[in-house]
């Protein structure tokens, strides 16, 4: 059976992983209310009523994606395609071709920061695989005008956060629809695992706000993670509802 993504790639050893998971799910978070296109987002309304459920569908297609075989990957891709293209056609214009590449380089770059976090350093060889992959997203999902490679990804990425990103008040509407949905702990934690993952051109919204120092803590945690009760820690970051949601998305 062809997969879309070869069942020994180091994609879906992190995306196998609810840690790595839910620290790629709150970058994430960060990044869609700062991107210039958060706009679409609040279109239907799904993203401040369920700020927490709207992103976590983005990571569960993500997901199934990586791990299906090809054929079925490839329909739902096209389907994904449709649906944006039905938002489309009901709000009259389309979703430019920028910020369909800015969420799919947000996967890649938090994809990465995730593991490099929790785990250890990728090789340029694991960087240039990630990339890969959800380059091949993007082309199905018809993005145009992707880098070629990592490297041109990189360049290209930089690019977009200093042309793409900017604190609006979307930002800080979706900001206390996170802390309305999280509660203030869960949202102070939220706040530091995005000053951890996030370039430092997306932090400054975060300024309004109180940042913890985890990284202490979060080096501890890499290290006893796999240890009971710790390796249950991270399914209680999220509200109930959501739980099992995530130990859904956990692989052994």
């Amino acid at each position: 059976m062809e997969t879309f993504v070869k069942t020994d790639s180091i994609v879906r050893q992190i995306w196998s992983d609810a840690d790595c998971i839910l620290f790629i799910f709150g970058a994430s978070a960060g990044e869609f209310a700062k991107s210039k296109s958060v706009d679409w987002l609040f279109f239907t309304g799904k993203l401040p009523n369920d700020p927490i459920g709207r992103l976590f569908s983005t990571v569960v297609y993500a997901q199934k994606i990586i791990f299906e075989k090809k054929s079925s990957a490839e329909k739902t891709l096209k389907n994904m395609k449709i649906i944006h293209k039905n938002v489309e056609n009901d709000r009259g214009f389309s979703i430019p071709n920028w910020a369909y590449q800015d969420v799919l380089f947000m996967l890649v770059a938090h994809t990465i920061s995730a593991y490099e976090l929790l785990h250890r350093t990728l090789s340029d060889d694991e960087k240039n695989e990630i990339y890969d992959v959800f380059s091949r997203v993007g082309l199905q999902m018809g993005i145009e005008n992707l880098p070629e490679n990592f490297v041109e990804w990189q360049v290209q990425r930089q690019a977009h956060l200093h042309q793409n990103y900017a604190n609006s008040k979307l930002t800080m509407e979706l900001f206390d629809a996170y802390r309305k949905h999280l509660g203030s702990l869960r949202f102070s934690i939220l706040l530091a695992v995005q000053d951890m993952l996030l370039p430092k051109e997306l932090k400054k919204a975060n300024n309004e706000y109180e940042i913890l120092d985890l990284s202490t803590l979060t080096k501890l945690y890499k290290h006893t993670k796999n240890l009971w009760p710790v390796s249950q820690l991270k399914f209680y970051l999220l509200p109930m509802q959501y739980r099992k949601m995530l130990r859904g998305l956990h692989r052994k």
